[in-house]
């Protein structure tokens, strides 16, 4: 038996070593991801955001910006990824005041051979570090949390939905 299937990751190889999916047997499938995360704040921070008087600037504009670019460059920064030819990334930042603070969804869609969650999950992650650096000033005690799939769709493995907790 090999290490993949005693394990059950895809990204070891028959000895164990770290390696790329091969994904060349597969079809091109619509495959779509969302996922999720959070930075809790002080509520004057999220005031100060809110009222778009950062000093860096609009916080949410370019939180949403980065998350974007970071989606398209996720195989440059998750050494196994295959690098995606994506249809769509959306960022979306949305205040929750009995946070304090703001969630932040991304979705993003590809046609092809590989899914989309890493690409979706990465671009949550820089848009809520961005976040943080740009509102660090007024507020080092910001959290970043709650970073999860909450649903992909496509390919071999099927549909996944992440339970509503």
């Amino acid at each position: 038996m090999t290490a993949t299937k005693q394990s059950g990751l895809t990204h070891l190889d028959a000895t164990g070593a770290a390696s790329m999916v091969d994904v060349g047997d597969k079809d091109d499938t619509v495959r779509v991801a969302e996922a999720e995360g959070f930075v809790a704040m002080q509520p004057a921070t999220l005031d100060l955001i809110l009222a778009g008087e950062a000093k860096k600037g609009d916080v949410i504009g370019i939180a949403r910006i980065a998350g974007i670019m970071a989606a398209k460059r996720t195989h440059e920064l998750i050494p196994l990824c295959h690098p995606l030819m994506l249809e769509k990334i959306g960022v979306e930042i949305t205040p929750v005041s009995t946070l304090p603070g703001l969630r932040v969804t991304a979705l993003a869609k590809v046609s092809g051979k590989t899914g989309v969650e890493m690409e979706a999950l990465t671009a949550v992650s820089v848009a809520c570090l961005t976040i943080y650096d740009m509102a660090k000033a007024v507020d080092r005690s910001m959290r970043v949390s709650g970073i999860r799939l909450l649903s992909k769709s496509g390919g071999r493995s099927g549909d996944f939905t992440a339970d509503a907790s």
